[in-house]
């Protein structure tokens, strides 16, 4: 089979028009999921891709089967202690799912099973269990289920004592729920059923209809979204809506629910808050009055508007303020300063403050699940790019710590010492400094033939920290470098690091991504014919400006579930998420953000030149980006590309956003990948 029997999708144009500005669109009629004639085109893509790929298919096994020996498969979890029970998830030889378990008072006690996801799969080809939330009197559990990759989940009640599934049933929901005390009340969030958005909190009580459920709160800001939770002290329930650019929380006392619930500080455009609760006084976390990197403020409760609060911890321009945990005696701060993770401990008497010691600028440190409020023990997780994961107990008051846990890797003579890792400076066409993150082999000789995987995300403020993973062991076992562009868009630099690749700067993240390529060819790390990209979801919008801006500079490109048809989705309110995504990508409506977003969206600039080879995949139950964004973007790469390149696209009918649902089967997935990198560098050896 060669490339000219490529899949060839019908163009039947369609005038898009916005501004008095025309688009066609020749591809818009594979929006239609339902239609067969859709469904066929994207089974022949499937049928392309298989065929064509067909001699890497038994090295696709064999990857696969080494990723999975690398892994604990009867791996389990860092007890929590939580309530007078101790709580874990494990997993079986054979499992694909996790099963939870807890434990009383103490582990030696007998295990009680709550849930078995191995069991609650059978005969869904995905299943998603989110959500448990067991009741203050330990009886009780809320848990979520979704098995269309949808992220709707169904809610329903477990007797924990009994086995026993409770008949109330919750639709459309996020996946949790928030108790009161009564241990028979709890409230949800329920998803708008066509835009997907979080925009209602209901109140339910066991035994009720569920179609009586009491309407809390309904958000009704279109740019925003609902959540519910229960604050670490156990005295309030908090709802909280949020946007890209503005908080608003409000507070239920449950000890006096009568009340209802009271608006912790109006929300304040561009004002950004989040909030914590110890003996009586709100901690607020914020970056009001232009604390770009955020800055702790104190409040009581009784008098919580934001005129009231008080200066606790002051805003630095140089360090990043990105969480609070609260314990009896301690809290806890989570910074970010030169791109790396700070993990600071303060008496709250002030007679002792320091910072965790980590020496390496290549590592991940987050502290982790801390449920208990009267404990000295702190609980984080450390790793680096070479170093495998360890889950820590760090004693506060002795500054003693005990490894709970090591990452494990299996099937083979793993040492980290084989590994190395460093962080370089890219210089971006502005001068600012980009950084990247990488790590190879101890074996590879670094030149201009050694292949690099380049891979960034670089929106939403989200961080990609320098993470270990025993997939990636795959590549740089086989001689390539993996980097991590730190590109802006990201917080890895700071909130301005953030600032700076959104709205109206987004074009920093892709200029970004193609100087830190230029810098790693420039200084013989690799080459053009060696260097390959990779992003997913917003990193594949990243991936899809790239090359449209710099094709010559990659071999080859990943893009998962890539968001590459910006202007068309930002000007549909109706598809999931899109209203809500103003603050990020600008709001198409206004003409200045319509033309700069048409400067860059990668399916509006397919153009006729020469592009990479390239690896698309998708889900067709996406509700993320959805799956006819890359099906049209497939469809126009095809008809204007002037090489002869290969251009690959995998859709799973069967799942979404986040791919397979089952811990091994994810596997194949990245098998995929990584057969479709290692085959173009012609390093397929079974």
């Amino acid at each position: 089979m060669t490339q000219r029997n490529a899949p060839v999708a019908k163009k039947r144009p369609k005038e898009l028009v916005a501004h008095n500005d025309v688009r066609i669109d020749n591809y818009y009629w594979l929006n239609e999921r339902e239609d067969p004639e859709v469904l066929a085109y994207l089974q022949s893509e499937n049928d392309f891709y298989n065929a064509m790929t067909a001699h890497t298919k038994a090295f696709q096994e064999a990857l696969f089967k080494e990723m999975k020996t690398r892994i604990k498969e009867d791996d389990a979890s860092v007890p929590y202690k939580l309530d007078g029970y101790w709580y874990k998830t494990r997993y079986e030889v054979g499992g694909e799912y996790p099963i939870y378990s807890r434990f009383k008072e103490t582990l030696d006690s007998e295990e009680e099973i709550m849930f078995n996801g191995n069991e609650m799969a059978e005969g869904f080809e995905y299943f998603s269990l989110g959500g448990i939330a067991v009741s203050p009197n330990n009886t009780l559990a809320i848990f979520g289920v979704d098995t269309v990759s949808r992220r709707e989940y169904t809610l329903q009640v477990k007797n924990l004592e009994t086995g026993e599934i409770y008949p109330d049933k919750i639709e459309n929901t996020t996946g949790g729920g928030v108790w009161s005390n009564d241990n028979k009340t709890f409230y949800y969030t329920k998803k708008e059923p066509v835009t997907l958005r979080s925009d209602k909190i209901y109140k339910h009580v066991l035994g009720t209809p569920v179609a009586k459920d009491e309407l809390v709160f309904h958000e009704k800001d279109d740019t925003f979204s609902t959540f519910v939770y229960k604050t670490k002290s156990k005295k309030y329930i908090v709802i909280g809506s949020h946007s890209t650019l503005t908080s608003e929380f409000q507070m239920l006392s449950l000890e006096r629910p009568e009340e209802g619930f009271k608006v912790f500080s109006p929300r304040e455009r561009g004002v950004e808050y989040s909030i914590f609760h110890f003996e009586d006084s709100f901690y607020i976390l914020t970056n009001k009055d232009g604390a770009t990197n955020f800055k702790l403020m104190k409040v009581g409760e009784d008098s919580t508007e934001s005129r009231n609060w008080q200066e606790f911890i002051p805003h630095r321009e140089d360090v990043l303020l990105e969480d609070v945990d609260i314990f009896k005696d301690y809290y806890v701060l989570s910074e970010r300063e030169n791109g790396l993770n700070q993990i600071r401990i303060v008496r709250w008497d002030g007679s002792d403050a320091y910072y965790l010691p980590f020496s390496s600028e290549t590592y991940t440190a987050h502290v982790g699940n801390n449920r208990d409020f009267d404990t000295q023990i702190l609980r984080y997780s450390y790793n680096s790019l070479r170093t495998p994961s360890s889950v820590i107990d760090f004693n506060m008051a002795t500054k003693e710590e005990t490894v709970m846990k090591e990452q494990e890797v299996l099937g083979g003579n793993f040492d980290k010492d084989n590994y190395i890792e460093e962080r370089l400076w890219a210089t971006a066409r502005d001068g600012i400094k980009i950084p990247i993150s990488l790590v190879y082999h101890k074996d590879t000789v670094l030149s201009k033939n050694t292949p690099l995987l380049q891979y960034a995300y670089g929106s939403y403020g989200y961080t990609i920290d320098p993470y270990f993973s025993t997939v990636r062991l795959s590549l740089l076992d086989r001689g390539f470098v993996y980097a991590i562009a730190h590109v802006r868009g990201g917080e890895y630099l700071g909130r301005k690091w953030y600032e700076d690749g959104k709205l109206l700067k987004k074009m920093n993240t892709f200029t970004d991504f193609i100087d830190c390529s230029k810098y790693l060819i420039e200084q013989q790390l690799t080459g053009p014919d060696h260097l390959y990209a990779m992003g997913g979801s917003a990193g594949g919008l990243l991936m899809g400006a790239v090359i449209n801006m710099a094709p010559e500079l990659y071999n080859g490109v990943i893009a998962s579930v890539p968001f590459v048809d910006v202007v068309t989705t930002m000007l549909d309110d109706s598809i999931p998420l899109t209203t809500g995504e103003y603050d990020e990508w600008g709001n198409p409506n206004d003409l200045e953000f319509y033309n700069y977003m048409k400067s860059y969206s990668p399916y509006d600039n397919v153009k006729a030149q020469g592009y990479p080879n390239l690896y698309v995949s998708t889900g067709l139950h996406d509700s993320q980006v959805q799956y006819f964004e890359p099906a049209k973007w497939v469809a126009k790469l095809r008809e204007l590309k002037k090489n002869d390149t290969f251009l690959f696209f995998d859709i799973n009918m069967e799942t979404g956003h986040a791919g397979a649902s089952g811990r091994f089967e994810a596997l194949r997935e990245a098998a995929k990948e990584y057969a479709f990198l290692l085959d173009l560098e012609g390093k397929i050896v079974l």
